[in-house]
């Protein structure tokens, strides 16, 4: 493994009851708070009352920022850095899953910016500081509430693109389990694939003597595929849903890449699919990866070996790597369609008309990935065979 630095200042407050918490932490940053969420389901299930209430009662000066997309956009994000700017935001409090965090981390770096923040997105900014903000999580998916990364879409310019800065770790994060019960089962399906593919973009890389790191990662994704099925069935199982909301928390706070860069081409491929037709993050994960693993295998077919074997229960004798993790592929796949996760793009009426245009969006940067390297027939192909 390579030599690392490893840094995570997140204040992670994990169980039921956690969010009465706000009224120690949020008091050490200031009293003019910018509340950000999304699409109101905060408001469905009271969350968003308790958080108004137990900030009244520190005498906060709650300013709000509703309407976060699921594919957070640069429109958003300026609007919120208008009410920092003219209102003097001390402190920011995101309340949602990871697209509401993304966009306050946006918010946040931008608002001590003096440029266009889509300059950060694109990385021709470097971001120098930023405002203090924290976390209530309501989805399990991201990691986002314990790392500092975003992902923000353009879509006047149909781009998407993931950037990030240790200025931008939470001061605290609360993930209660029993905030995510009203999570529909397709978001909760979702989101089970987003942090497995966390998992997978660790898990493909080229370092040797990474056997612990090897071990963590097929462990959280062991877990995964035993907890799914029994959380689907009982939507409100306290336990079933602490287990996934901590396990996608693991999945990308950086403790099980230490010593490697992962791969995070799939990623890169999705990206560009959501930003011209707006999928679900997760949804375009089940469908590009085990496409993207059947592309890349013959790079380290004993990589994907030791997934089949080790994950899936594959049986290698008299097989070769190759053949035993292409099974594990097809027992990947097969898991995310008994969950109801989407196999093809034509799930969402996605058709070969704009192939050119995925390509070209994906390869904005020009070549990409760690464990192999992809050019514009690459990514052409994987696209595809997604079809």
């Amino acid at each position: 493994m390579e030599n690392f630095i490893f840094w995570n200042p997140v204040k992670l407050l994990f169980g039921r009851g956690q969010l009465e918490m706000l009224k120690r932490e949020v008091p050490k940053y200031g009293k003019n708070i910018l509340l950000v969420f999304g699409g109101g389901s905060i408001k469905r299930n009271e969350l968003y009352e308790e958080v108004v209430s137990l900030l009244s009662e520190i005498d906060g000066n709650v300013f709000e920022l509703g309407g976060v997309e699921p594919n957070p956009r640069i429109t958003t994000v300026r609007k919120g850095i208008d009410i920092c700017r003219k209102e003097k935001i001390d402190f920011l409090l995101a309340v949602g899953g990871g697209s509401v965090i993304d966009c306050t981390k946006t918010i946040a770096a931008g608002a001590k910016y003096d440029g266009d923040p889509w300059d950060i997105v694109t990385k021709k900014a470097a971001v120098r500081d930023a405002l203090p903000f924290g976390t209530v999580l309501t989805l399990a998916a991201t990691g986002s509430e314990m790392n500092p990364n975003a992902v923000i879409t353009n879509w006047e310019t149909n781009e998407k693109y993931g950037w990030g800065s240790t200025k931008v770790y939470p001061k605290f994060s609360i993930l209660d389990p029993v905030y995510t019960y009203t999570v529909p089962k397709e978001q909760t399906i979702y989101g089970i694939v987003d942090m497995m593919s966390h998992v997978f973009e660790h898990y493909f890389h080229l370092e040797k003597n990474t056997l612990l790191q090897d071990r963590m990662c097929e462990s959280l994704l062991i877990t995964a595929m035993e907890t799914a099925p029994k959380l689907l069935e009982d939507l409100e199982n306290y336990e079933h849903r602490a287990t996934i909301l901590y396990l996608g928390t693991m999945a990308l706070n950086g403790m099980l890449s230490m010593g490697f860069k992962g791969d995070w081409t799939t990623h890169n491929l999705e990206h560009a699919v959501s930003a011209v037709y707006d999928i679900p993050h997760g949804g375009g994960l089940s469908i590009l990866f085990p496409n993207w693993m059947r592309h890349t295998i013959h790079v380290k077919p004993e990589r994907f070996k030791q997934l089949a074997v080790r994950v899936f229960g594959v049986d290698p004798a008299g097989k070769t790597d190759v053949e035993t993790g292409l099974e594990g592929i097809d027992k990947l796949r097969e898991f995310w369609d008994s969950i109801g996760a989407p196999a093809r793009l034509a799930d969402y009426g996605i058709d070969d008309s704009k192939l050119g245009l995925l390509v070209e969006k994906a390869m904005a940067n020009g070549e990409f990935g760690r464990f192999k390297k992809l050019n514009r027939e690459d990514v052409l192909a994987i696209y595809r065979a997604s079809l």
